[in-house]
């Protein structure tokens, strides 16, 4: 199993720079890039999609020679970029010196992979902060927001997936699916808005607060105050995750568990006149949920961050998902590129995380037979 591990590492390298790769090239060829938004706030035309949060504008605070970037068409012609007509060319070229677009899209590319190596993202082309600082920054908000969904989606799918497969057909069956379905049917940002009406004063309540990770004063609270305070400002917008995400997981869990109900081993432990409970739990559960548990790592960074863009923002929760979301828009691409690099590490080391656990769960599992 060591050797396979070992494997699994080394082939997340050339994975890696294979993905780094083709979002260059994809950004490489897309328009409006720092250079143009930069040229938008000289003409005054510019909107700055991270003034909600930050409170400041965009490109007064450039940094030269950042790592990341992609080019839109530079040349000492500034009639190239959208909006441009009528500046100094020396201005222009002045402007890309600053992003680094002085230099072809293979340089900047190779000196972005050599920086990233060493784990050097460069600093933000508008918020004039280090990329690593940014993400640790957000990080507490999407960590939060995705430890604590995936955990109660797991510790509520679990039990209500095993007794739908143990009362399969019943009414209590019956009911639960119709939950189920609306947990299917209605995404968690329409939740989200829910909860928000009826008890963050949208309307009829205000128990819960609308904004942030914790209140203003939470470093000056006592320690049960702390906790209490995080748990009341997570509450609704965890709820509207659990709410929209626990239904793919309860059904897998049902038919995992109505699978091996079926089998001929859970019929001879039962002819052998071994208790119901038993039967279930010390044989059926293990086999039924190596696919549920197994899972975890990847259902943990799906929520972490893909899963809750849309509730940070009705939250007012600054997170790693909105942070992505506004370096798209404003074409930040140290951070866009950084982000990105370490979300895909993540992603592609949780993957082997999987594997390790279906093994941990079930040791007759071997991947490494499997790969001779």
């Amino acid at each position: 199993m060591l050797a396979y591990a070992i494997r699994r590492l080394l082939f997340v390298i050339p994975t890696l720079f294979g993905i780094m790769t083709i979002n260059f090239a994809i950004v490489q060829s897309a328009p409006g890039g720092p250079v143009e938004q930069l040229i938008a706030q000289i003409q005054g035309t510019a909107v700055d999609p991270t003034a909600r949060l930050s409170g400041s504008g965009q490109g007064e605070n450039a940094r030269p020679d950042q790592p990341g970037g992609a080019a839109s068409g530079a040349d000492s012609n500034a009639s190239v970029y959208r909006g441009a007509r009528g500046l100094d060319p020396a201005l222009i070229k002045e402007i890309e010196r600053l992003y680094g677009f002085d230099r072809p899209p293979h340089e900047r590319f190779a000196k972005m992979i050599a920086s990233y190596a060493t784990f050097d993202f460069g600093n933000s082309f508008f918020r004039d902060r280090p990329v690593v600082a940014l993400v640790l920054e957000k990080m507490p908000v999407s960590i939060s927001l995705g430890l604590w969904t995936t955990l109660l989606v797991y510790l509520i799918s679990i039990p209500l997936g095993v007794r739908k497969a143990v009362r399969d057909g019943t009414r209590f069956d019956f009911w639960t699916s119709a939950v189920v379905i609306v947990g299917y049917a209605v995404p968690s940002f329409l939740f989200a808005l829910l909860l928000v009406v009826l008890f963050a004063g949208g309307g009829y309540f205000s128990w819960f607060p609308l904004r942030g990770l914790v209140s203003d004063n939470w470093r000056q609270l006592a320690w049960p105050d702390l906790a209490a305070d995080y748990l009341w400002h997570m509450a609704l917008p965890v709820t509207a995750l659990v709410i929209g995400g626990f239904a793919g997981l309860t059904m897998l869990t049902k038919n995992s568990f109505l699978e091996e109900i079926n089998k001929t081993y859970v019929q001879t432990a039962r002819a052998k006149g071994l208790a119901e409970r038993r039967v279930l739990f010390g044989h059926v559960f293990r086999n039924a949920m190596i696919i549920v548990i197994a899972g975890f790592p990847s259902a943990f960074i799906g929520i972490l961050f893909t899963g809750a863009l849309l509730i940070e923002i009705i939250f007012s929760l600054d997170g790693l998902g909105l942070l992505g979301y506004e370096a798209a828009l404003s074409r930040d691409y140290p951070v866009m590129f950084g982000t990105l690099y370490f979300f895909t590490l993540l992603g592609l080391v949780m993957a082997i995380v999987r594997d390790l656990t279906y093994v941990l769960v079930d040791p007759r599992i071997d991947f490494e037979r499997r790969e001779g």
